[in-house]
């Protein structure tokens, strides 16, 4: 298993690889300027403040992260080449550990994403 522990400051421009490389797999849906706008705000505001929760390998090195704000997951990123190795599945079974009954927002045009919050037995419950 990986072990799962709060981020550092230092971090922050390797969670950002992480974020970039995760949304360049997984979010087509995007346009390029909508990904540059977003880019920007996840790098200069929410990783720098967020309380992350990061997984990472035998040399610390982290390779997934989770956002949590109470008991709302707030993101859950994973790199693409360790996508599939169960650290997403790790970290929400941490922050369930950490919050009980979690929450979460899925953009809809993500098909992967819902299937994997789905499989861990979340329901839809509304949309905006």
């Amino acid at each position: 298993m990986f072990p799962i522990r709060q981020r550092r400051p230092e971090e922050t421009e390797r969670l950002y690889e992480i974020w970039r490389s995760a949304v360049e797999a997984t979010h087509d849906f995007l346009s390029k300027e909508d990904l540059a706008r977003i880019a920007a705000i996840v790098r200069d505001h929410y990783l720098p403040t967020a309380e992350l929760w990061v997984a990472v390998d035998d040399e610390d090195r982290p390779l997934a992260f989770m956002g949590l704000t109470g008991s709302a997951v707030d993101s859950l990123f994973v790199a693409p080449d360790h996508r599939s190795r169960g650290l997403g599945r790790a970290l929400v079974d941490h922050a369930t550990v950490l919050a009980g009954p979690l929450s979460v927002d899925v953009n809809e045009q993500n098909a992967g994403a819902c299937a994997f919050y789905g499989r861990l037995g979340f329901i839809l419950v509304g949309r905006s």
